[in-house]
């Protein structure tokens, strides 16, 4: 099944968190359906102005921001966790979400020191469920929050 508007050709790029896409990631919406789902974009910047470890990356296509993720890979861990990513409310099923996942697993795995990648979402999210599962990621049961965890073994 094709996908009209696939990102063929508009690669994504992940792209730094500064201040010339600050207020563009503030700027993103979720569906209302959505918004249970994850942290506001707000939250998370402000978490990552205060968190070390955390790694926040704009969503970027054709020099739009898209959508924002933020994963930490600790030096002295070989465990990584995507535990933020949005796709904008109007950008959503043009593929960005996936394309933007295998650019984050991409530039994780180039970190040399992680061999294996968490993600967390909450259990009624079919749409993550689905996607995460076409990396290979695999539900290891809920946390203490009763989101879903996902594994994904990273070669090598």
């Amino acid at each position: 099944m094709t996908r009209s508007g696939s990102t063929s050709d508009r690669p994504i790029a992940l792209e730094p968190v500064g201040k010339d896409n600050w207020a563009a990631i503030l700027a993103l919406e979720l569906l209302p359906e959505q918004q249970e789902y994850v942290a506001s974009n707000a939250e998370s910047l402000a978490e990552a102005e205060q968190d070390d470890e955390a790694i926040a990356r704009a969503v970027v296509s054709a020099g739009r921001v898209v959508g924002f993720l933020m994963y930490s890979a600790p030096k002295d861990d070989d465990e990584a966790i995507i535990y933020r990513f949005m796709i904008d409310r109007r950008e959503q099923g043009k593929g960005f979400g996936r394309a933007a996942v295998a650019k984050a697993l991409e530039e994780i795995a180039k970190r040399g020191h992680v061999r294996r990648v968490l993600i967390c979402y909450e259990q009624e999210n079919e749409a993550a469920r689905r996607l995460y599962a076409g990396f290979g990621f695999v539900e290891q049961g809920p946390d203490e929050d009763d989101e879903m965890i996902a594994v994904l073994e990273l070669g090598g």
